[in-house]
């Protein structure tokens, strides 16, 4: 059984959302307050004994600590579980301030309850896609050993925890290996907008993604930009 933590502070919204997500199967949390939201998701250090979660439904505008500084500190915690914002803000620079957080799907409000549910749904076929489907378990890139079922990157005695799309984006560039994949394709096939959409979050998550693989990140032999076109995954 999933279990899902939503970070809401709208009462009535908050209800709603946890009643239907329990039945459609899911074991649903709620908090109302983003500074318990924080200390829950993102303590200075993460124990076996703290909460799990499959997925994480994110206000931004929370009262005492707004949901970009909780993404950001979930990961910069090492808390990589998929989060879904809700916001009724939703001009798409404050679409890309989510993804570019740290955030794997944004939902604008408000919205049909059958779209969240398809958006939760979604996102956990995703982490799923990113640990089964369609490409080895495992990788090798250079010296890194990639573990797509885990979201671990081994290199040199070093472990490098990816997130939900770093993973992703990963294992689309090793299905694609030897091939220039666009930046459109990325955004659409692993950040789910379109081809169209100006941020630099693609670009920010190759930066990372050359810092778990590459002996010098700076001069890259196997994540490589190929100018104007995309980027290509030589292992």
């Amino acid at each position: 059984m999933p279990r899902v933590l939503v970070v809401e502070d709208e009462e009535h919204l908050a209800s709603g959302i946890k009643f239907n997500l329990e039945l459609e199967g899911y074991e649903a949390e709620v908090i109302d307050d983003g500074r318990q939201a924080l200390t829950r998701l993102a303590p200075p250090a993460l124990t076996p004994h703290d909460d799990v979660y499959d997925l994480i439904l994110l206000d931004v505008m929370l009262p005492g600590v707004d949901g970009f500084r909780i993404v950001r500190a979930m990961r910069e915690a090492g808390n990589y579980t998929p989060v879904l914002m809700l916001t009724a803000k939703s001009l798409p620079a404050d679409v890309v301030e989510g993804l570019d957080a740290g955030a794997d799907d944004y939902l604008p409000k408000p919205f049909d309850l059958p779209v969240l549910l398809a958006r939760v749904k979604g996102l956990l076929r995703r982490r799923d896609w990113a640990r089964e489907g369609g490409a080895p378990a495992t990788a090798r890139v250079g010296a890194a050993e990639v573990d797509f079922r885990t979201f671990e990157i081994h290199r040199e005695g070093a472990t490098s925890q990816m997130t939900l799309l770093e993973a992703m984006l990963l294992k689309l560039l090793v299905q694609n290996a030897g091939r220039v994949v666009s930046k459109g394709e990325i955004l659409e096939k692993v950040w789910n907008v379109s081809a169209d959409t100006e941020t630099r979050a693609v670009d920010n998550f190759i930066l990372r993604l050359r810092r778990y693989l590459e002996g010098d990140p700076r001069s890259p032999r196997h994540l490589t930009t190929v100018r104007g076109l995309g980027y290509r995954l030589d292992p």
